[in-house]
Formats: C-alpha cells, sequence, structure tokens
C-alpha cells in the first residue's frame, strides 16, 4: 500500500511538472544487486583482497530515476602503481523506477576486480548514450589501507576529466570540493560544471515533492546545481550533505557529442557529530552544579573526619 502511495504520488509531480535533472553514469560499489542503491561513502573504501563488484547505472541520481544503457560501458582500474586493468562488464537488469513513476528493471551492468594494491585505485568509466547524445567519461576512488594517501588524484587519460584538488575520501558534510576541468589534457575554461547527489527511491520521491511545493516555478534548480569553471578550468562548490555526489563538467563542442567528465565524491557525515558535541559541553555543567548543591555532602565528611581525628589526639594524651 506504501509503495502504491509514494509511486502515485511522483507520477503526479512528474506530469504536472515535467521534472528532471541531470543524466549520470552512476558507479556505485556493492556487496550484491539487492543492496546497490544502499550506497553509502563506506562502499568506497576497501580492505587488501577484497573483491570489489562496480554496478554502472543511467538515470538521474537525486530523483532516483533510471534508463536503459544504451551501449556496453569502457571500465577500466588504474591502480596505485599505475598498472592499468580493463574490466568486462557484464549485462545485468536492476529494479528501479523510471521518469513516469513506474517500477520497473533497467538494462545496466556490473564488472567485478581484487583489491590487490594499498592506496588508492581509479575506476575509469566511458559510456556513450545514444538518447542524450553524449559521451560520458566517470572517474571514481577506491580507498585501501591506513594512511594511504596516494593515487586518488592520478589523471587516466580521459578525453574530458575532472583533476581533483581535494582528496575525495574524509571529505565531510559542508566540506568545499575544488578541482579543475581539463579537456584533451587542457584546462577547459568556462564550461558548466554540474553538481548533484543521489537519493534512494524513498529519499528522491519525498525530497521531489518537498521541492515543488516551496518551489513551484523552478524545482529542478535544485536538484542540479550549476557552478562554471574559471579561465584555468578550476572551479568549487560547498558538498552540504553527506551521501554520493556527482560533479561534472561538459565540453560543449561546436558539432559533434558533448564530452563530460565526472568525478564522485562520497561525503561522510560531520565529524564528530553535533549531538556529542552538546553532550560533551553538558557534562561539566551537571558536575558544577552538583558540587554547589545546597546539601555539599563533600564538606560535611570533612569536617567529620577531622572531628574524630582530633578526638583519637586527646584521648591518646590523657592516656
Amino acid at each position: 500500500m506504501k509503495k502504491t502511495i509514494v509511486i502515485g504520488a511522483i507520477i503526479a509531480l512528474v506530469c504536472l511538472t515535467g521534472l528532471s535533472s541531470a543524466h549520470f553514469t552512476m558507479v556505485f560499489p556493492s556487496d550484491s544487486e539487492d543492496t546497490v542503491w544502499e550506497v553509502t561513502p563506506e562502499d568506497y573504501i576497501a580492505e587488501l583482497g577484497d573483491t570489489k563488484t562496480l554496478y554502472m547505472m543511467w538515470g538521474h541520481p537525486y530523483e532516483h530515476i533510471s534508463f536503459d544503457m544504451s551501449n556496453v560501458p569502457e571500465v577500466t582500474i588504474t591502480k596505485p602503481d599505475g598498472t592499468v586493468e580493463i574490466l568486462t562488464p557484464e549485462e545485468i537488469m536492476l529494479e528501479s523506477m523510471d521518469e513516469e513513476g513506474n517500477m520497473g528493471t533497467f538494462l545496466s551492468y556490473k564488472a567485478s576486480f581484487t583489491v590487490d594494491q594499498y592506496g588508492d585505485t581509479i575506476v575509469g568509466v566511458k559510456y556513450e548514450d545514444v538518447d542524450e547524445d553524449m559521451i560520458d567519461y566517470t572517474k571514481a576512488v577506491i580507498h585501501c589501507g591506513e594512511e594511504m594517501w596516494f593515487g586518488w588524484d592520478s589523471m587516466v587519460g580521459q578525453e574530458t576529466e575532472i583533476n581533483p584538488y581535494m582528496r575525495p575520501y574524509g571529505m565531510e558534510e559542508g566540506f568545499v570540493f575544488a578541482g579543475q576541468a581539463l579537456y584533451e589534457g587542457e584546462p577547459l575554461a568556462g564550461a558548466d560544471v554540474e553538481i548533484e547527489i543521489y537519493h534512494d527511491l524513498e529519499a528522491g520521491i519525498e525530497i521531489v515533492e518537498q521541492a515543488e511545493e516551496l518551489y513551484p516555478y523552478d524545482a529542478p534548480m535544485v536538484f542540479t546545481r550549476v557552478t562554471k569553471s574559471n579561465a584555468d578550468g578550476e572551479f568549487m562548490y560547498t558538498l552540504d550533505e553527506p551521501g554520493i555526489w556527482f560533479v561534472g563538467a561538459t565540453m560543449e563542442p561546436e558539432e559533434g557529442q558533448p564530452v563530460r567528465g565526472v568525478f564522485i565524491v562520497p561525503v561522510i557525515e560531520e565529524f564528530p557529530a553535533e549531538e556529542t558535541e552538546v553532550v560533551a559541553a553538558e557534562e561539566p555543567e551537571a558536575e558544577t552544579e552538583t558540587e554547589e548543591g545546597p546539601s555539599t555532602p563533600g564538606f560535611e565528611s570533612v569536617f567529620a573526619v577531622a572531628g574524630l581525628i582530633a578526638a583519637l589526639f586527646i584521648a591518646g594524651r590523657k592516656l
């Protein structure tokens, strides 16, 4: 019953407003197809020897809308020592929701590899979508090892590529992500840089409904945020929520297909958590109140002990 109500709500919203956001190649590590949509920042962390399975889907991350992938993606990993391995994608069908609010299964892909080096492995995915008539390059980082912070800024030779200035793990909500957009190795100046966060199904439906109520004149403006790269291709943006973020810069040629480079940034919750800070701040006050209370049992005990010692001393002298 709950799913029926939820789906009905999203159908109404889409039909009335035609809501949409940017298409992205979602690259989510997961242990199984059943949990792929429950992706968290921790899924981009690995232990040495782990097998990581990467799921690749095409759609709107913010609204949790999916489309069939029209071509097989090209998938590579670049290991911390620079070794490049080509992965073979496997076709799968994943359950999700289409842009009209209908649940169904969508053509997607997965590929697996073994994490056999400490440091950062770069996952590179090239996908060409027929309907959108664009080429999409996506990078994600799989981190392995305590303080093994190397390899995350490796360039992998994508036609349009994001060079991250900020290490993409350990990023807390509210941190600024900065980087440089490059096209064929040169700074991509004045490019649109799209920024979008992923939501699971229920959260996506709820947030779309809220946006439509608050901003009926242009709800999608809060789905996909946009900034511009400067003359050196540089840009920055504050990632203000925990979750999986997509940051993409697009080369718009005078002729031919647009070519976009996307970097995935997993953002963790604020650390330490705000609630922990509040509790820690309140504890000393509670202790102070106890010490300054009207009964002050501590002082009574001291006087009682002192009196007992004095009595024993006097008695001893008389003996």
